[in-house]
């Protein structure tokens, strides 16, 4: 039940890391035992990639039909584990602020669920997704403490379905390959002799629908609205 969670997991995950922040905060200011810190902060840009994985499903809303209809009693949406992919661009935008750009690609496969109304028999539509994705980002960090230090990131991505299913005629439910997301992280920063390690959770949520409606199949006629929603643990190396 993970996912039907994501919010607040992000949102703890925040609280936690900004109260550790300002348990610390005396110690802190003092920059003492950040040798490694104090090299890497020189550094106006530097470069990267992130590695990880990501829990991908469909945030659906019901049509009308969907009360009325006589076939179909139950649609949710179904969630399988991908990898991700990206290279990493960051700017530091003075002390506390990183503007961050990742390319990359992702794969992911997530689907419908569908109980039949005569038998209950659950019918399953997965969809397999290979998307290019653009995402930017704002990073907000604490002060460093022994070469360590929390941030939260938010931003916006843009996705392409290289893999889409939009042109299909075999599929029931076709979903269109272009998506705009926003995206609410947190992490941490590890700062090594010769790279930093920042471990990151990050909730990414649809800002709009991305299904194609077709009038002819019941399975997209009973609903109105299907938004992406991820849920991904990833790691950096920067350096």
């Amino acid at each position: 039940m993970l996912h039907l969670h994501c919010h607040k997991i992000v949102i703890t995950a925040c609280l936690i890391g900004f109260g550790f922040f300002a348990a610390n905060v005396n110690a802190q200011i003092g920059g003492r035992d950040n040798h490694n810190f104090r090299d890497f902060n020189k550094k106006s840009y530097y470069f990267g990639i992130n590695l990880g994985f990501n829990n991908s499903g469909y945030k659906l809303r019901q049509s009308g039909f969907f009360i009325n209809n006589e076939s179909i009693r139950v649609t949710e949406g179904s969630r399988e584990v991908g990898v991700n992919m990206h290279m990493i661009t960051n700017l530091k935008l003075g002390e506390y602020f990183d503007f961050r750009f990742l390319p990359g690609f992702s794969f992911a496969q997530r689907g419908f669920e569908f109980t039949s109304v005569a038998d209950g028999k659950v019918t399953q539509r997965n969809i397999e997704s290979v998307f290019f994705e653009l995402p930017f980002h704002l990073r907000f960090k604490s002060e460093p403490y022994k070469d360590k230090r929390m941030f939260v990131v938010a931003g916006l991505k843009y996705s392409y379905d290289v893999q889409s299913n939009s042109k299909s005629r075999k599929s029931l439910i076709k979903i269109a390959p272009h998506d705009f997301q926003y995206e609410v992280g947190v992490g941490m920063q590890m700062f090594y002799p010769y790279f930093i390690f920042s471990p990151e959770i990050k909730f990414s949520r649809g800002l709009g629908s991305i299904l194609i409606y077709d009038r002819t199949q019941n399975e997209a006629r009973v609903l109105d609205e299907v938004m992406s929603q991820i849920f991904t643990i990833s790691f950096n190396f920067e350096g």
